[in-house]
């Protein structure tokens, strides 16, 4: 059983984060699914960038400060940011699974080298134009080369929606969903054995 610290995208805590993370669940895992916006669900994109805006990372990092630092660090787009910053800077971290985002390891908007050792897999659509279009994917590459072999792996899934994996939006994919989950709960088997 793996302990996975999930963190929401932009627009907020949704029933369909918390239905991914209840499907994490249900194979064996522990999921923390932190609302980060306090209770605000953001109805666009857009409203849900202002929110964002409105909080630091210092901030952010203040309302996981109860939560485990010892887990997957788990993020759906806007929430990869924290995640991934996370899993790289953060002593125990057991590995992370970035939905819909990755940063570059290198450049401009780098954290930081990927740590030795520190599995990694990640998910977006071939055309989704935050994730594809935008550099993420090619981010996503760069991280899973320095994971190296066996540690780290891209998928992609074809179509052009950002938040796919999300039921409660208009951009929900369930095949693609359906696929992600398989593979996010084979990565969380390997972290766990």
């Amino acid at each position: 059983m793996a302990d996975v610290l999930l963190l929401h995208h932009v627009q907020g805590l949704t029933d369909g984060v918390r239905e991914l993370a209840d499907r994490l669940r249900a194979g064996g895992h522990t999921v923390h699914t932190p609302d980060l916006f306090e209770g605000v669900v953001a109805d666009t994109l857009e409203d849900g960038m202002s929110l964002a805006r409105t909080l630091s990372d210092d901030e952010v990092d203040a309302r996981l400060a109860d939560l485990p630092t010892d887990v997957v660090h788990a993020g759906i787009s806007w929430g990869v940011a924290t995640a991934q910053r996370h899993a790289q800077t953060r002593p125990g971290s057991r590995g992370a699974v970035l939905l819909e985002a990755c940063l570059p390891i290198s450049g401009e908007w780098a954290v930081g080298p990927w740590p030795a050792g520190l599995p990694v897999q990640v998910h977006g659509m071939d055309q989704d134009p935050f994730f594809a279009l935008e550099g993420d994917l090619d981010a996503a590459r760069e991280v899973v080369a320095a994971a190296g072999p066996g540690l780290g792996e891209v998928f992609t899934y074809s179509g052009d929606q950002h938040l796919f994996t999300d039921s409660s939006l208009p951009s929900y994919d369930a095949d693609a969903t359906a696929l992600v989950v398989e593979r996010v709960l084979a990565f969380l088997d390997r972290v766990a054995g």
